[in-house]
């Protein structure tokens, strides 16, 4: 029983560590990545499908993204939804590719992103406590049912403990390095 709830509590720490890995792969930095368009959304036949389902993402050069839609009636759609999303580009059609430059970023829009960074990063930080919470509490809960005795209890919280610190260990290493990445230029 207190196997299980290590392991749960293992599992979903670790989900949300990958979680904060996919929401800083959003937000940019100076570099061109295929995975910026990942989350925006094309109407596909009637349905909502991500970017890199209709069409090729890559990065032509250090500042620029190519978008190949596979279909020719696609590029509009493409084009549409790229301009229409939160990121704030500008991209351009030359025939069935469609370029999407990336302008410099800001010193002001550097911090800004840190920002957003960090509230992220401490989101992350608090779902890790709070599934270390859940696991204190499944433990409480044995223990009060004579399931387990206290120093099982004890031995558990403890590594249950450690292995939060772990996963706060790992959300920090990635803050610092998006930063690193953000403030590079």
């Amino acid at each position: 029983m207190i196997e299980d709830i290590k392991k749960d509590a293992k599992a979903r720490m670790g989900k949300s560590v990958e979680a904060l890995g996919h929401e800083f792969a959003k937000i940019r930095t100076g570099r061109a990545h295929p995975s910026l368009l990942d989350h925006i959304m094309v109407s596909y036949y009637g349905s909502d499908v991500p970017v890199n389902q209709v069409a090729n993402v890559s990065a032509e050069d250090a500042r620029t993204l190519a978008v190949t839609p596979w279909e020719q009636n696609m590029v509009a759609v493409v084009d549409k939804a790229i301009r229409n999303s939160d990121l704030g580009l500008n991209p351009s059609v030359a025939g069935n590719v469609i370029r999407v430059p990336l302008p410099p970023l800001t010193e002001e829009r550097r911090r800004d992103m840190i920002r957003i960074v960090r509230q992220e990063a401490e989101g992350a930080r608090v779902a890790v406590r709070n599934i270390r919470r859940d696991a204190i509490h499944g433990m409480k809960d044995l223990a009060k049912d004579k399931m387990i005795s206290e120093d099982e209890e004890r031995r558990a919280e403890d590594m249950v403990q450690t292995l939060t610190d772990e996963h706060v260990k790992k959300v920090d290493q990635l803050l610092e390095e998006k930063e690193k990445d953000l403030m590079a230029i």
